[in-house]
């Protein structure tokens, strides 16, 4: 299993697009392919890849100093459980300590929430509700000042 960056619009790129649409976008009635996608170019993209395969993807929003936020998350079906996930955004974590990230925010869907509190991640306010689905707010510092 290796972790890369991925280039918008590339190749990669649309592996990420056809996976998170696959996850997280159908089961909702939903098309992430129907979207403008556009804005994108300014986030980070990540990756797990088994050969030249996508099984795992996770993007960064960079926002204020020293802040950024992780949004679209997904392992593919056969993969999940195996620690994949896990590995991605430890992985993640590290690039983005390495560009002075010190706190990273995301939104996780509600079943999602366990995973993430098992990486460090901390709830913050109350559960909301996002694409249709309960959300929860999560923050973990991954650098100190």
């Amino acid at each position: 299993m290796q972790f890369r960056e991925i280039v918008w619009q590339s190749d990669e790129y649309q592996q990420a697009c056809e996976l998170r649409n696959t996850i997280l976008r159908r089961p909702l009635g939903m098309n992430l392919l129907q979207e403008d996608l556009s804005g994108e170019t300014e986030y980070l993209h990540f990756g797990m890849f088994e050969s030249d395969r996508l099984v795992a993807y996770v993007l960064a929003v960079p926002l204020k100093t020293g802040r950024a936020k992780l949004r679209q998350m997904a392992v593919s079906g056969e993969c999940q459980g195996q620690g994949i996930g896990r590995r991605l955004i430890e992985s993640v974590e590290d690039c983005l300590v390495q560009q002075g990230v010190q706190v990273v925010e995301l939104d996780a869907r509600r079943e999602a929430v366990g995973f993430y509190e098992k990486l460090g991640y901390v709830s913050q306010g109350d559960e909301f509700i996002s694409v249709t689905i309960p959300h929860q707010r999560m923050t973990k510092v991954i650098a100190a000042d």
